[in-house]
């Protein structure tokens, strides 16, 4: 109530803020995450403005003027909580193969700030069936079709904040930016204005964001839950000031890798060493921790076996573990094991091989549960 209170004596009232924000992607993450985050800040008298949302095909209901509600349930500070947070920050959703010329008239915006995307690996590509006459398919392609018509609308650079799980993600999104504008025979000064002139923030997100069960969906169909942990962790560029809002879920760093590292080896490599070892006994990460001998194996995969290749190098090493170990632990996310189990192989190769490596070079010997994480294991009937 007080930072409503506050928003109505300093600020605007939050429909009458200025839409600052582009987003690529409507999906459950980012509208339990970044957008949450916006509303939140507004709230707090900010005034950090609105999104626009663009979707291949346009969710209607994100129109609705109350927003829509973020369960958040979990344990936070080793008590369990349970509470709705009501977010309304998206002012619009635009379906890109209907209303692209709606998008580009909102890159001329002068209120335009920052442009969010949260696409998957596979969406960092190019194709070259994009024109810059025609709507983009891909992320890069659409970007530096906006990008380029607000250069040339001589309007003001913008921040970039993409939110996939790929290492150096901002980094990478501007390379292919880039070579999408040479593949378009854009000028130079356009790549030198996006290249100097705009910020891009590689970043790390970590939030568990999961649908409702089927009872809460049916009576509210735009509900999401989430944990209580949130983390959203932005690298400063070298020399160029970061303009952004503040929130207790960002932190700057001058680095980020330790930060991807450590969320990268301890929580998602363990959720790989679950799969292959427990896909076909268990079908939840809960599941597993509620049975002791499985619980067991996966603390002393943490603590004995990850954790030891980390803690000489990266701080909070074993802070991070029990963090983590207490959001497994989580009775309400119900993560599968099946979900967690797409792109398997492609995640064994990246979040528990560099590992074993480790392991065996400061040990002299291999890891245990990681080689049976790693051995195909037999499903069971």
């Amino acid at each position: 109530m007080a930072a409503r209170a506050l928003n109505e004596e300093n600020a605007l009232p939050m429909n009458n803020l200025p839409e600052s924000i582009l987003q690529f992607g409507g999906g459950r993450f980012l509208r339990a995450f970044v957008d949450r985050f916006v509303h939140q800040t507004n709230e707090s008298g900010q005034q950090v403005g609105r999104i626009v949302v663009v979707q291949r095909s346009a969710d209607e209901r994100l129109r609705l003027p109350d927003g829509y509600d973020v369960l958040v349930r979990g344990y936070q500070d080793g008590e369990l909580i349970e509470r709705r947070e009501r977010v309304q920050s998206i002012s619009r959703v635009l379906a890109a193969d209907r209303q692209w010329a709606d998008v580009l008239a909102f890159a001329k915006s002068p209120s335009l700030r920052f442009i969010v995307s949260n696409a998957t690996e596979s969406g960092y590509v190019l194709d070259a069936k994009d024109q810059l006459d025609s709507v983009p398919a891909t992320l890069p392609g659409k970007l530096t079709q906006v990008l380029w018509t607000r250069f040339r609308a001589g309007a003001a650079p913008v921040t970039m904040l993409p939110c996939e799980l790929i290492e150096c993600n901002a980094a990478k999104l501007a390379e292919l930016a880039a070579t999408q504008s040479l593949a378009w025979r854009l000028p130079d000064e356009f790549r030198g204005w996006m290249r100097e002139e705009c910020v891009w923030l590689n970043s790390l997100v970590d939030c568990i964001v999961t649908m409702p069960e089927p009872t809460l969906a049916q009576t509210d169909p735009l509900l999401i839950c989430a944990e209580p942990y949130y983390l959203w962790v932005l690298e400063k560029p070298i020399g160029k000031n970061v303009k952004l809002f503040d929130h207790p879920a960002i932190r700057l760093a001058d680095d980020i890798a330790p930060f991807f590292l450590r969320k990268v080896r301890i929580l998602n490599g363990t959720h790989t060493a679950m799969v292959g070892k427990f896909l076909g006994r268990f079908e939840t990460v809960q599941e597993v921790l509620d049975d002791r001998a499985a619980a067991r194996w996966v603390r002393d995969l943490m603590y004995e076996e990850i954790v030891p290749t980390l803690a000489y190098r990266l701080d909070e090493v074993a802070a991070f573990a029990d963090q983590t170990y207490e959001r497994f632990s989580n009775p309400f996310t119900h993560q599968k094991l099946a979900d967690i189990a797409k792109g398997h192989a492609d995640k064994v190769r990246v979040r528990l091989e560099p590992t074993r490596q480790e392991y065996e070079r400061l040990f002299g010997k291999p890891p245990a549960r990681i080689v049976e994480a790693v051995r195909p294991q037999p499903l069971a009937v």
